[in-house]
């Protein structure tokens, strides 16, 4: 029970990754809140979680939502231990498509700012708003779902690789802000995982993303909870400012 009676936020927490980690951390006594902006799977997530489990309907690109948010916990439970920077989404696309001399597409202003303002400042607008509950109490622990591509870049990928890649910007930055404070800040990069987006992909591609992964599979949400639950520990204590691969030691191609 390595978190017995701390506050752990999850943004994302409904599903995929985020529902393990809100999983994994309930195992070990944690008090979860969860955000989303699925309502209905988030509260089939809560009823898994245990009564003193809690879900919220937050955009975490809203600074108004995630300060009414973050303002609603700490009235209610007086403090947050851990935030879990988890949300995000993908909206792929090449830069520019050419085909026989001609420009037949590109990726959207829409879908560049969207990814952006989720995947990146969404884990600004938490970070920021929850940052000072924890300097009140002396201290706590942020952590930030980056991914491999953010280290290694992807095909088709500009907006997401360009968020995950800042995310660990941040990362290295918090770190050094805030370890004053007793406050660590750590990421986490996962691999390819079979999440619900990732196993709707044909069997080709999955069997591509397995021909790539030294560990022969896909890595499970389970793998990823778990690495949260380390880093948040306090055997992890000495560590901040780090980006942990859980990747199968996959190497990213073209």
């Amino acid at each position: 029970m390595k978190f017995k009676d701390k506050i752990v936020l999850i943004t994302g927490g409904a599903a995929g990754i985020g529902k393990a980690t809100a999983l994994r951390f309930s195992e070990e006594g944690a008090q979860v809140v969860i955000c989303d902006l699925n309502e209905t799977v988030g509260q089939e997530t809560i009823s898994l979680l245990g009564e003193k489990a809690s879900f919220y309907s937050v955009n975490v690109a809203s600074r108004e939502d995630v300060q009414q948010w973050v303002d609603t916990v700490v009235e209610k439970l007086g403090r947050i231990d851990v935030l879990v920077n988890n949300a995000g989404v993908l909206r792929d696309g090449q830069l520019v498509k050419f085909k026989e001399g001609q420009l037949i597409g590109q990726l959207t202003e829409f879908d560049f700012d969207l990814v952006v303002s989720i995947n990146l400042k969404g884990v600004f607008n938490c970070t920021q708003a929850v940052v000072p509950v924890m300097i009140k109490q002396g201290g706590g622990v942020i952590l930030n779902a980056s991914s491999i591509v953010g280290l290694d870049g992807n095909f088709g990928q500009t907006n997401y690789v360009a968020t995950k890649s800042g995310v660990i910007g941040m990362t290295k930055v918090w770190a050094r802000e805030l370890g004053k404070y007793g406050i660590r800040v750590n990421a986490v990069a996962p691999g390819f995982t079979a999440t619900d987006m990732i196993t709707a992909m044909p069997e080709k591609v999955l069997e591509g993303m397995r021909s790539h992964t030294p560990r022969g599979r896909l890595g499970e949400p389970r793998d990823i909870a778990n690495a949260y639950a380390f880093l948040a520990s306090d055997d992890a204590s000495f560590i901040t400012g780090e980006t942990l691969r859980v990747d199968g030691g996959i190497v990213v191609g073209t």
